[in-house]
């Protein structure tokens, strides 16, 4: 299939203008100006001759070639976007398995005009290999509609790891790599320093879950019963237990020669503070993400509607306070937060209800694919909040240049067609009852985002119309992917 998507308002990381897009296959092979693309398609590519009178009938023919135009005037067009931050099919205990597996999660991605994932895998069997979880993650993802990848997880650290991770990173195309320093069997400062060193040498990236354990399980074991209940969660994971956590992490970094470091859902504004120093005082390769739940949610959440409905919003790190969700929409702004992603992670009403005498035990996670890119684009863009590359940026762009994805993420001949196009004179109102995930229920039910996602393109097919999928099972493509560091 051939399209001309014409008189759309392009938005790619550095502008956004009226134009058309030309996609011949699986390719983005030219933009024009508005209405000009028909012309160019009509006198041939790639210097041709003009052998035929360009037509205006649809569909246009180029040497044969019939091109689908598509009328994009008063939507906005937008890279597909790119989630870095997922964890579809994740085994969270022995008890606890994610609701949403890579088909269900795939087609709740592509509805909210997300084509491409980075899914961070499970841990293993205890002692396993490095390699173990790739392959058993090879094939949980063979149904996954939209294109991804897979960062590793550390489990253990010791010689026989370390030596696996070249081999990952140079030759099969997995640079990035995860690290826990929470959830009672936390990598401490030896093993993150060697992980720093040995991912810096082979041109690998190291991200972390960045909250200090001491602090939260010192706090979890004092509770009494009556703190038990949804509302104690955020006593236990303060703001300091992850920026103390972020300042270990930055500091290992700095030591190891400015070696790469993304840190994952950033909530708390001290946290903010700690990577602007660190950028400030020359580590380039320190970035930063978040999720739109420490975007659009507090910790009022755990209260509200009582502790059936809080025990809903179970999740690590917390929602936090007002205060902090504004530095994040400042910390999108100026820079600091270059990634907003979603730890789509949800478990069903029932698992997480099981728990609301006890938080401790709850499965941790909400879900979050569908909702990213409608949510950053009504209230980031419409609002004002953020200009249209500035929403690129944080949905697309940065993790593609941070995370080694080639072509994708911007607009640009030569590009993946992936494409998202949104309707500003639309509206939708999240409910349970029309998104895709299966848990039952969204953290963001009743909000209303001032735009709907129209269409929605990976490399040239339609995936996606009007919360309709129309795309296919397993059409999703495994990417390889290669970093590269940022200059100083």
């Amino acid at each position: 299939m051939n399209i001309i998507i014409e008189n759309g308002l392009i938005c790619t990381a550095t502008d956004h203008f009226v134009g058309d897009i030309v996609i011949t296959g699986d390719t983005i092979t030219a933009i024009t100006a508005p209405h000009a693309a028909r012309q160019t398609v009509g006198s041939g590519t790639n210097n041709s001759p003009a052998e035929q009178e360009f037509q205006t009938v649809d569909p246009i023919k180029d040497q044969g070639t019939d091109y689908e135009i598509i009328d994009a005037t008063g939507h906005y067009v937008v890279p597909g976007g790119i989630d870095p931050h997922t964890h579809f099919d994740l085994q969270q205990s022995p008890k606890h398995r994610a609701c949403d597996d890579f088909l269900h999660g795939g087609i709740a991605a592509a509805c909210g005009g997300t084509t491409t994932i980075i899914d961070h895998i499970a841990f293993g069997p205890a002692g396993c290999s490095l390699h173990h979880q790739f392959d058993v993650y090879r094939d949980l993802a063979k149904d996954c509609p939209v294109d991804y990848s897979f960062h590793g997880v550390f489990q253990h650290v010791d010689d026989s790891i370390l030596k696996e991770i070249n081999e990952l990173v140079t030759k099969e195309g997995f640079p990035s790599f995860k690290a826990y320093t929470t959830y009672g069997s936390p990598l401490h400062e030896p093993e993150l320093f060697a992980l720093l060193e040995r991912l810096k040498k082979c041109g690998g990236l190291l991200t972390v879950h960045a909250e200090d354990d001491t602090i939260t399980n010192t706090l979890r074991n004092r509770l009494t019963k009556e703190e038990l209940l949804p509302i104690g969660h955020a006593l236990t994971r303060p703001n300091t237990a992850e920026s103390i956590s972020v300042n270990t992490v930055i500091g290992l970094a700095r030591v190891v020669g400015d070696a790469p470091v993304y840190l994952v859902h950033m909530s708390a504004h001290e946290s903010l503070s700690e990577i602007r120093l660190a950028r400030q005082e020359g580590q380039a390769n320190i970035y930063a993400e978040t999720c739109p739940q420490y975007l659009f949610l507090t910790d009022d959440k755990f209260k509200d509607g009582g502790p059936m409905e809080g025990i809903k919003y179970m999740l690590a790190p917390p929602l936090r306070k007002k205060e902090d969700q504004d530095a994040l929409w400042q910390g999108l702004q100026d820079g600091t937060v270059q990634v907003v992603a979603t730890d789509h992670c949800p478990f069903t009403i029932a698992e997480k209800q099981a728990y609301v005498d006890d938080f401790r035990n709850c499965p941790g996670g909400i879900s979050g694919v569908e909702e990213r890119m409608p949510l950053l684009f009504s209230e980031g863009v419409l609002q004002k909040r953020l200009t249209p590359e500035q929403f690129v940026q944080v949905t697309a762009t940065n993790a593609a240049r941070i995370f080694g994805i080639t072509n994708k993420g911007d607009i640009k001949v030569g590009y993946d067609a992936d494409l998202v196009l949104f309707n500003p004179n639309e509206s939708r109102t999240f409910r349970a009852d029309n998104l895709k995930t299966t848990c039952g229920y969204s953290a963001y039910e009743g909000m209303t985002v001032n735009a709907t996602v129209a269409k929605v393109f990976l490399r040239g097919q339609l995936i996606a119309e009007n919360n309709t999928f129309c795309g296919k099972k397993g059409y999703g493509q495994l990417l390889k992917r290669h970093i590269k560091a940022a200059d100083k």
